[in-house]
């Protein structure tokens, strides 16, 4: 194992400071990107620390900008963001408090207007099949069962 000098670690601490700055980052990110810097052991647990004592690295503000963004820009639901973050090692607090982060109503309004983006995609199709490719598409999204059967009862009724 290759012990890195400290120069090489003031480097890499510039280096990832500069990586954190310029978007949010989970700590797995930054563990992985130090390690293809070479840096390990000791020298990796002390840039880390550093990192998140200067507020560099935070979880808990990784995780809200990380639903915001995933559910305002791709339209992805609740479900898929938690298994996005759960992949990601984000502690349950904090996959609580980034879905804080989505509203209820933007929430079913976002779903309801993919429901109808994607109908017209479909074209005419029988209620049935209409009905399972829409909901299939939505759940697939990462939407809850519940929100999608309310959905589409309005969509299709």
């Amino acid at each position: 194992m290759k012990k890195s000098s400290y120069t090489s670690r003031d480097q890499a601490l510039k280096k990832l400071q500069r990586f954190c700055a310029y978007q949010d980052r989970c700590h797995q990110e930054v563990r992985r990107k130090l390690l293809d810097l070479q840096i390990y052991g000791d020298d990796l647990e002390q840039i880390m620390v550093e990192l998140i004592q200067d507020n560099f690295l935070n979880e808990e503000r990784f995780a809200q900008s990380f639903a915001r963004g995933k559910f305002r820009i791709k339209q992805w639901g609740r479900l898929r963001i938690v298994r996005e973050l759960k992949a990601r090692d984000i502690s349950e607090y904090c996959i609580r408090q980034s879905l804080k982060e989505i509203e209820e109503s933007e929430y079913r309004q976002t779903l309801q207007q993919l429901l109808e983006k994607r109908q017209a995609q479909l074209g005419e199709l029988e209620p049935y099949p209409l009905r399972y490719k829409l909901y299939q598409y939505a759940q697939t999204r990462g939407y809850e069962p519940e929100y999608i059967n309310e959905a589409l009862d309005q969509l299709l009724d």
